[in-house]
């Protein structure tokens, strides 16, 4: 451990709460340099869709790198990247009745949007973009502008501007629609007319908060009335993890954009995507780059994932029966342990339990922790235990692991009621 200490910045966050040095995975499991397996509830904040190391993957990939497959070509063509397009529109887009051009952007989310910032816009002529309360779309200056998370916001090191913020929905029993549908309205509101609406259909690290389908609905049409893009931004909530590929399919909305990264590559690399309608490609070639815009390996298990679990419907299957089996021990614990519980959160397989405050919900990741398990929390203060293993858990997997959290829950609510006493 004294390497990381003296060499690795302070920025780290996540070995903070797991001190121990992995060496292995595989599906949802996590081993150490000391042999100890911990089941994964976190899985690469959602980038690990199809577990580590994910066999069928994996195959495609070393075949693909034994065989000579470009490995870095910039943005040029190449046969890895056309298998990719051609899956994606064949078995994502197509069933869907959806049609976006694709943008291959810098490998992480945190660029796809402000990719999907800067073409929003350019094409409306407009600079001002509207955002929410509790919204997270990354930490490089465009992407911050729109995330509401002080402590993210506090290191900018200068104004974050060029963002008009708006309550979500639920948001202290405000109306935030009315109120900007209202503001559009009124040559006194203040509100400069937006470029887009940038949102997450299921805020992820904001707390799991999801937008109803009446919601969603009356934005887009607020937004089609007055000529506003809407960008979903889907890279936490996209790939399956809310249950649908993408996250917005339940309210029949069709985004003008759509920002994807994380379970896109499907193994864990890099990549990144904005999807856009092809009226909006006003793009001058070069004119939003990046080195590694052009991830081929991330091509060969992406096109591999898309072909292996979106051909079918038998995956959605899986994942709603696993959200099930979720929910129900949500729901029981909340019974069983009203004095720290407060409601289960969230969709699919990106559910999570608030408590009552962040340091009920730590001391329940910690306690997770001790015993083989690894868990983190979401919300403004870190409330949410946020449950987020691989998609392709099994089903005894994943009732092992919500075992170890009813236990640590458990545990916690005796600890804290003989603190009471």
């Amino acid at each position: 451990m004294d390497i990381f200490k003296k060499q690795e910045s302070n920025v780290r966050s996540y070995s903070n709460s797991f001190p121990v040095v992995f060496s292995s995975a595989k599906g949802c499991w996590l081993e150490t340099n000391n042999g100890d397996r911990y089941i994964d509830f976190l899985a690469g904040a959602g980038s690990l869709n199809y577990g580590h190391n994910n066999t069928l993957l994996k195959k495609a990939l070393i075949n693909y790198i034994e065989n000579d497959g470009v490995t870095h070509g910039l943005d040029m063509h190449t046969e890895a990247k056309a298998s990719f397009l051609f899956a994606l529109h064949n078995h994502i887009f197509v069933p869907r009745d959806l049609d976006y051009k694709v943008q291959f952007t810098g490998p992480t989310g945190t660029n796809a949007v402000e990719a999907a910032l800067k073409l929003a816009r350019k094409v409306t002529g407009r600079t001002n973009i509207i955002a929410f309360t509790n919204s997270f779309h990354g930490c490089t200056y465009g992407a911050l502008t729109a995330t509401s998370n002080q402590h993210h916001r506090g290191c900018s090191g200068m104004p974050l501007v060029g963002v008009s913020r708006l309550p979500y929905e639920g948001y202290a029993d405000v109306d935030g629609l009315a109120l900007l549908e209202t503001m559009l309205n009124d040559n006194s509101s203040g509100l400069d007319k937006p470029a887009a609406v940038l949102l997450e259909v299921l805020q992820g690290e904001g707390g799991l908060n999801v937008a109803s389908k009446a919601w969603l609905q009356k934005l887009s049409r607020i937004c089609n009335d007055n000529d506003i893009l809407t960008i979903v931004d889907d890279i936490q909530a996209g790939c399956g993890r809310t249950g649908t590929f993408f996250s917005f399919e339940p309210s029949g909305i069709k985004p003008d954009i759509v920002t994807l990264s994380k379970s896109i590559g499907g193994y864990g690399l890099p990549m990144a995507l904005v999807l856009f309608k092809p009226e909006l490609d006003e793009w001058i070639p070069g004119e939003h780059n990046g080195t590694f815009r052009g991830n081929n390996h991330a091509f060969i298990t992406a096109t591999k994932a898309i072909e292996s679990y979106w051909v079918t419907n038998e995956f959605e299957k899986h994942i709603a029966a696993c959200s099930k089996q979720v929910k129900k021990v949500i729901d029981c614990t909340l019974q069983r342990f009203p004095s720290i519980l407060v409601r289960g959160k969230g969709r699919g397989m990106m559910q999570g339990i608030e408590c009552k405050n962040g340091a009920l919900a730590s001391a329940i990741s910690s306690r997770c922790f001790e015993k083989g398990m690894i868990i983190e929390t979401a919300g403004s203060n870190d409330e949410v235990v946020k449950f987020f293993c691989p998609l392709t858990i099994s089903k005894s997997e994943l009732e092992q692991g919500l075992h170890i959290f009813e236990q640590a829950a458990e545990y916690i609510a005796q600890c804290t009621t003989r603190k009471a006493s």
